[in-house]
């Protein structure tokens, strides 16, 4: 069963804190050195997805950080500091990563490698040979937004729904290409965004309740000072294509063969789009519907990438 990569991602709950790994040998193991030239986390998980990859380990990708996090004292990879992601490991912490990423080549679960496991709610001790609990699987949010008002909120609603276990939140500008390739996930099943999508000469059209905050003394000058709403969160560009246009533009690097991209629009983008793809065949997008909202007007689109 896969779970990677679903944006909603799906995932078994992570691994138990500090849990003791099992001490079992394998005559057909024996511990090597750590890898050389591998020394942060996030070289650690790409290097081990490969080599499981390669030798046709199941959730490659989950393995790799189940047992990367792990090590490191965290349940799930994404729970992990950022800070952690490509700070560089100890000896001895490469050791460990070797010897259980080597009995995950043995197709030893990862339940049992690490020794315990989550199941609803609860952290269970995990020996062979008792089964392993494998509950329905979760979904698994990642949320991206560069504005820190946005990801502080973002985070507390996590943690009033108790939900911070299965929500990934990430401060980065998606515009900034270069961030994205230092993040530690894998090609994803399916992106929803409702991103900046007014057009800039409708910005001065919006309702009051939306443009207008008169007892706000901002201490830098903006483009629409009295604002109730984060400007930036609104204006799209000219046609209201900037960030969409962004978006679009990443899916090679963010998608799945066959994965969707479901983006809220202008009424008027559903033709600039479907132009603006088919003038990029290489990035093989197709615009696949269009939906409308309560009032009749097409405003939600759904773009799905092909196998190339």
């Amino acid at each position: 069963m896969e779970l990677w990569g679903r944006m909603l991602w799906a995932l078994l709950s992570g691994p138990g804190r500090g849990g003791s790994t099992l001490g079992w040998a394998f005559s057909s193991w024996q511990p090597q050195p750590p890898l050389a030239g591998l020394s942060s986390a996030t070289e650690l998980v790409s290097h081990w997805t490969r080599v499981f990859e390669r030798r046709g380990i199941p959730e490659a990708r989950e393995s790799s950080e189940y047992i990367v996090a792990h090590v490191l004292g965290a349940k799930t990879f994404q729970s992990l500091r950022p800070a952690l992601w490509t700070q560089p490991l100890t000896s001895q912490q490469l050791q460990c990563i070797q010897e259980l990423s080597s009995r995950r080549l043995q197709r030893m679960p990862v339940q049992y490698i690490l020794g315990e496991w989550d199941f609803q709610g609860l952290s269970l001790r995990m020996v062979p040979p008792v089964f392993i609990p494998r509950p329905e699987t979760e979904s698994r949010v990642i949320a991206v937004d560069k504005g820190e008002a946005a990801i502080s909120l973002t985070h507390e609603n996590a943690q009033r729904l108790q939900l911070q276990d299965r929500i990934w939140i990430i401060h980065l500008d998606m515009t900034s290409e270069r961030s994205w390739t230092h993040l530690p996930w894998g090609p994803v099943d399916l992106v929803v965004s409702n991103p900046p999508y007014i057009f800039h000469q409708d910005m001065e059209q919006l309702a009051p309740e939306i443009r207008r905050y008169p007892f706000l003394r901002l201490s830098r000058p903006t483009a629409f000072p009295f604002s109730y709403e984060d400007p930036a969160a609104l204006d799209g560009g000219e046609e209201g294509m900037d960030i969409i246009s962004h978006i679009l533009a990443l899916a090679p690097q963010l998608l799945k063969d066959s994965g969707s991209i479901f983006l809220e629009v202008d009424p008027r983008h559903p033709e600039l789009v479907s132009s603006w793809l088919q003038s990029r065949p290489e990035l093989y997008l197709n615009l696949v519907a269009v939906r409308k909202d309560f009032c009749g007007r097409p405003r939600f689109l759904h773009i799905q990438r092909s196998r190339p």
